[in-house]
């Protein structure tokens, strides 16, 4: 198409969203399904772009080599799957990176994908426009979270007959990459890591702590009418999930939408705490890549526990590549104006969605 409305979604058309966190460089491509999407390609690569950052406010030569590699894989993707219309964003890495604006150029010149450096506001609004119909059937308030690698969104929701309102969000500069590299190193001995743990969860109750205020009303008021509604999306949570489940390797398909108790995720993280990084490298679905951020991690969901005492915890393997993709299909279903050329995945033609609360 040269421009002008978009018309209706044709079923053999395909759509694209990137994600690029400060851990993790993730794509999605999908067709339009009825009122959803059917997934046609995927790909997830951990990048670690905002390795270093806490220290030299910088994104390091090496951190943006990783990124990009995995960044040529999303953009032969792109062309590949003939996508009509993706709409690619960048995270807390690069919002918080001196160099950041330099390094989305070169992604642009060197893959053609053009990022949109988001604010923690739309980051929140798509990890709930992605995860929300997980939550638990339900009146009242309830809470979804997104632990990132570099900052974590909380947003106190009100669930309607479609996406739901948004009542209250807080963004905390506290991932599993930067609270990780913020505490220093882990310690030799059980005291230390405990210590270190302590100090972990200290600072991320400490920067909740004005948010925590604002919604303790909604809490009472969401305790009076049934249990409190909890739902997480994060790399942390869908781990922990498969401990829980005592997978042997990592399975989506039983993680996602899975309900756990919030003492056994509390149990969970109590023990991962204690351990050392050698002895965590060692447990299913854990690994080497995961082995030293994994902690943090806990941290900020006891952390979020706290806030919002829910009795379960809901788990989403989805989030903002997902709210991408509906918030693209539907604008375009609605006719709304698009300006793009002949692959508009590429090459700086990208949709742009309208920043809502």
């Amino acid at each position: 198409m040269a421009g002008g409305l978009a018309s209706r979604p044709s079923y053999r058309q395909s759509y694209a969203a990137i994600d690029l966190g400060t851990n993790n460089c993730r794509l999605l491509i999908a067709r339009p399904s009825g009122e959803n999407f059917t997934v046609i390609d995927a790909f997830s690569r951990v990048v670690r772009l905002g390795e270093g950052l806490a220290q030299s406010g910088r994104l390091s030569d090496a951190a943006m080599e990783r990124t990009l590699a995995a960044l040529r894989v999303c953009a032969d993707k792109l062309m590949r799957r003939n996508v009509y219309l993706a709409r690619s964003v960048a995270t807390e890495a690069c919002r918080r990176a001196e160099n950041g604006p330099e390094f989305i150029e070169r992604v642009r010149e060197e893959t053609g994908i053009a990022l949109d450096i988001i604010s923690a506001r739309e980051e929140a609004r798509l990890a709930v426009l992605g995860c929300h119909v997980l939550l638990e059937d339900g009146v009242g308030p309830a809470m979804i979270f997104d632990i990132g690698g570099g900052s974590t969104e909380l947003v106190l929701i009100e669930s309607t007959d479609t996406v739901p309102r948004i009542l209250d969000w807080q963004s905390v500069p506290w991932g599993v990459v930067s609270l990780t590299e913020s505490c220093g190193p882990e310690g030799n001995t059980l005291e230390e890591r405990l210590e270190r743990y302590r100090i972990m969860h200290g600072l991320v109750s400490d920067s909740f702590a004005d948010f925590a205020k604002r919604v303790a009303p909604a809490r009472e008021s969401a305790g009076q009418t049934g249990p409190l509604r909890l739902l997480g999306t994060s790399g942390t949570v869908t781990t922990l999930a498969s401990l829980h489940l005592e997978l042997p390797q990592y399975d989506r398909r039983m993680v996602d939408g899975l309900i756990v108790p919030a003492e056994s995720m509390r149990d969970i993280s109590s023990r991962l705490s204690s351990m050392s990084i050698e002895e965590r490298r060692e447990v299913n679905c854990i690994g080497r890549e995961r082995a030293d951020l994994v902690v943090a991690g806990c941290a900020i969901l006891e952390s979020i526990l706290d806030l919002w005492p829910a009795a379960r915890l809901g788990v989403a393997d989805r989030g903002i590549r997902e709210g991408i993709l509906r918030s693209l299909i539907a604008s375009h279903s609605s006719g709304k104006p698009f300006t793009g050329g002949r692959n508009p995945a590429l090459a700086g033609q990208h949709h742009q969605l309208e920043n809502r609360p």
